[in-house]
């Protein structure tokens, strides 16, 4: 039978195909008391290459989303104190995207991604174990262009406030230091539109390398001071518990981190012969230098290939040619970035913080293939 499919246009917003609904973004039901102040995970197990499909990037909320009216936001600069800046100053979203951008490919990971393993295995996939991760092309102006405009005093101011209009008015202390580099965006663009609702729109900070919960998303203000904030979620929330009872804040940085994708728990291998083992890899202080990647639970490894671009504090795709005997395997991924920093393993992560912890969790990840080719979440020593 011969026929004509489908014209054009006849969705106005394309979207994937029928036989792809099961790659959803999802939640862990009984996370949290409510879905506004919860999780979804991204299909990392699901996905191709380094970016994230904005339907598909993972979101956290403090007191749910919004859909924002870009014509009524405003993002304002002021000082803390009389001098930090020459002149306060308010912008319109048009004003804002009038002036030079940049784009930039970064990856943006919750502290709390991995912290359910802390323990023990706690959850049976990649999309539940390391789904708090995404990576995008962000498209906006540097912070730094803005501080400047309004005259910033950059010798006496050392940090600055960022504050969000979502219903915790989420605040959270970024460091000079960061800004200078010309790192840290107000953007308004995502993966070459604009900002998703769940993602902030219409104004979100990029904060390269810093956990997620410093991308202040529904952005509304900057303000220059001297000394960091110690806001709630940085004075209560989001401080590392060590295993002397003491708490450890500001460590904000995204360390070294990789996670195998494929084979992952869930997943089924149907019979023996070659797999591609695949995976990803990213640090918050650089780019990623090697990924070793191990079938015998870390007793022998051999080299990923690390396939372009490898880019800075982004999101890098590896690769390894396997042929499976059909006997049970440990897989398990290293990586090294470029500072020398070595993916830890959970024995030599929990001497330092112990196993009660729930913030910044980059051990190594170990997938169980058993012999009816079924893949388990397991951890090693």
């Amino acid at each position: 039978m011969v026929a004509l499919g489908q014209g054009v246009a006849t969705d106005g917003y394309g979207k994937p195909s029928k036989y792809e609904a099961n790659v959803q973004r999802r939640q862990s039901p009984g996370l949290t008391q409510t879905a506004q102040a919860s999780v979804s995970f991204a299909p990392l197990q699901s996905l191709f290459g380094i970016v994230t499909p904005s339907g598909l990037h993972f979101e956290r909320h403090h007191q749910g989303w919004w859909d924002v009216d870009p014509s009524k936001h405003r993002l304002m600069l002021n000082g803390s104190e009389p001098g930090m800046l020459k002149k306060n100053m308010v912008f319109t979203l048009d004003e804002l995207m009038r002036l030079p951008s940049v784009s930039r490919f970064h990856f943006i990971e919750c502290g709390a991604n991995t912290g359910m393993e802390w323990g023990n295995v706690a959850v049976p996939t990649a999309q539940y174990s390391h789904g708090m991760l995404s990576c995008s092309e962000f498209t906006g102006v540097p912070l730094i262009t803005l501080l400047e405009m309004a005259g910033a005093d950059l010798k006496k101011g050392r940090f600055v406030l960022a504050e969000g209009a979502d219903g915790s008015s989420m605040t959270r202390t970024i460091p000079m230091s960061q800004i200078l580099s010309g790192e840290v965006l107000v953007a308004y663009g995502q993966n070459g539109e604009m900002l998703r609702p769940e993602n902030g729109y219409p104004l979100r900070l990029v904060a390269p390398g810093l956990q997620g919960v410093s991308w202040v998303k529904y952005l509304r203000r900057i303000e220059l001071g001297d000394k960091p904030y110690g806001t709630k979620d940085e004075a209560v929330h989001y401080i590392d518990l060590m295993p002397d009872g003491a708490h450890r804040q500001y460590t904000s940085t995204q360390e070294c981190k990789s996670v195998v994708t494929t084979p992952s728990g869930g997943q089924v291998l149907l019979d023996k012969g070659f797999y591609n083992i695949t995976g990803l890899a990213w640090s918050g202080r650089g780019k990623v230098k090697k990924v070793d990647v191990s079938v015998d639970g870390g007793r022998n490894w051999r080299p990923a290939r690390l396939e372009s671009p490898v880019l800075s504090k982004c999101l890098t795709r590896f690769n390894l040619d396997w042929v499976w005997d059909g006997k049970p395997a440990i897989i398990q991924s290293r990586a090294t970035d470029d500072t020398g920093y070595v993916q830890p393993s959970y024995r030599q992560s929990r001497a330092v913080r112990g196993s009660r912890s729930i913030y910044h969790n980059n051990s190594i990840q170990s997938w169980l293939v058993q012999e009816n080719g079924e893949v388990k979440n397991v951890q090693t020593s």
